[in-house]
């Protein structure tokens, strides 16, 4: 074929699509519905039953609505299995809204930062037009959220309730991109007329109190000390009085925040297992305890951390591409859940790696695993997930995640340390490779 579509080139096409009645038949099918239910694999449902040999008791599923917070509703929902237990609750909820008010807030700060780092770069720059792509998203990662959690603690729903602007964020990060990109037009400009280092970040000062109060008319304000109280399976009546956010977690979670890491499974060629990674310009917390860092393992490592860590009854939260053949109304996470193959009559064989290369897939969204399925040898079969899009889809919100799913689109989890064996434990505490702001690995999980 030459460098351009030719008469003769549509020619050959047309005949070659007519030649077969099947393309006929999916084109009819496609323009009738539309791709995803053309392509719905009737016999999914049947293939993947949902049972799981182990399963750990959550609470019910939650709704981050249109907004990107499911690194923050996966975290969450993970913590508050610790408070169920010691309140002997059959369901509670940890306010999203709280970590949320302080993400905008640090994230703000973190992005005016990197752009005083970076005013000495042409504003055409490949990593200034990165960080002005989007100053103020709702994604975000594990070591993010702990990140927030250290400094602010958490609190109950109920003491901070989800706001409208909570449920629908778009407007509210559409104005704050507004003055952040304004700022980062006068911090350049400042440096470029002379401007001192001390003269940018009093400037600084001035734009974050007007961030603060953008957030507090659309977030409300957070609090400092509250008074909680609740109503157990048993009927008893529990208070919990003037505690502060910082006290309410160290007490009633109970994390050491430092066991927790992440590690994903990167098999691209310029990432080699056993080392660890974080990513240019990534994060929130300036100053914060907890830097962006994974330990790169083989996908068969991750699954077997993971079993274990279920079997001992802890949930465990990870990022994958929910986007690939996704059933999201049935909930499965599937291969077979969809037969694009055969609709498009044509086979999709790129590798993990070679998805990862070419910007096809990356993690996109964060969810929770709360039960496996395990056959005779002790191999997984299937994982049950906690998803945070309602009750309405999957079965009441949860999902079930095949294996081969998990082995093509799971990226990254987390885990107690202590799950860890020695070589592992060393790899990890090891120093991270940096890598570059747009790496696969930079992705922040925040799927609607």
């Amino acid at each position: 074929m030459n460098e351009s579509i030719s008469s003769r080139n549509l020619a050959v096409f047309e005949k070659a699509f007519l030649k077969d009645k099947a393309h006929l038949v999916a084109m009819n099918a496609v323009t009738k519905n539309n791709v995803m239910d053309a392509a719905r694999n009737p016999y999914c449902d049947t293939v993947n039953l949902p049972g799981f040999s182990v399963e750990i008791e959550a609470g019910k599923v939650c709704d981050q609505q249109h907004s990107g917070r499911c690194w923050m509703f996966a975290s969450l929902n993970l913590m508050r299995l610790e408070i169920m237990k010691q309140f002997n609750l059959e369901n509670m909820e940890l306010s999203q809204a709280y970590p949320f008010f302080y993400d905008k807030l640090e994230r703000a700060n973190h992005f005016l930062e990197n752009i005083i780092e970076t005013r000495t770069e042409e504003t055409d720059s490949r990593v200034v037009q990165f960080l002005l792509s989007d100053p103020i998203g709702d994604g975000g990662q594990w070591d993010m959220f702990r990140c927030l959690v250290d400094k602010y603690g958490v609190v109950p729903q109920d003491v901070m309730p989800d706001t409208a602007a909570c449920k629908d964020s778009h407007e509210m990060n559409d104005m704050l991109c507004k003055k952040l990109r304004e700022y980062a037009c006068v911090l350049r400009r400042m440096h470029a007329k002379g401007k001192k280092l001390t003269d940018m970040r009093k400037a600084k000062e001035e734009m974050m109190e007007t961030i603060y109060r953008i957030l507090t008319i659309c977030l409300g304000t957070p609090p400092k000390v509250f008074t909680w109280e609740v109503r157990n399976k048993d009927k008893k009546f529990k208070r919990v009085a003037d505690i502060t956010p910082q006290d309410f977690f160290k007490k009633y979670v109970g994390w050491n925040l430092d066991d927790y890491v992440t590690v994903i499974n990167a098999p691209t060629a310029d990432k080699e297992y056993g080392k660890t990674y974080t990513v240019k310009h990534l994060g929130n917390v300036r100053g914060g305890k907890y830097p962006v860092k994974y330990l790169n393992l083989p996908i068969e490592q991750l699954k077997k951390l993971a079993i274990a860590q279920l079997k001992d009854g802890q949930a465990v939260w990870f990022g994958a591409d929910v986007g690939q053949f996704s059933d999201r109304k049935g909930g499965f996470l599937a291969l077979d859940a969809y037969r694009f193959d055969l609709l498009f009559d044509t086979d999709f064989p790129m590798t993990k790696a070679e998805r990862l290369d070419h910007h096809e897939s990356m993690m996109t969204h964060a969810m929770a695993i709360t039960g496996v399925n395990l056959d005779s040898k002790g191999q997984p079969v299937q994982w049950k997930v906690e998803n945070s899009w309602g009750k309405e889809r999957g079965k009441d919100g949860y999902y079930l995640m095949s294996d081969a799913w998990f082995e093509e689109y799971v990226y990254q989890i987390l885990l107690n340390r202590n799950y860890f064996n020695k070589t592992q434990m060393k790899q990890f505490e090891a120093e991270p490779e940096v890598l570059k702001p747009w790496d696969p690995f930079g992705a922040l999980a925040m799927s609607l």
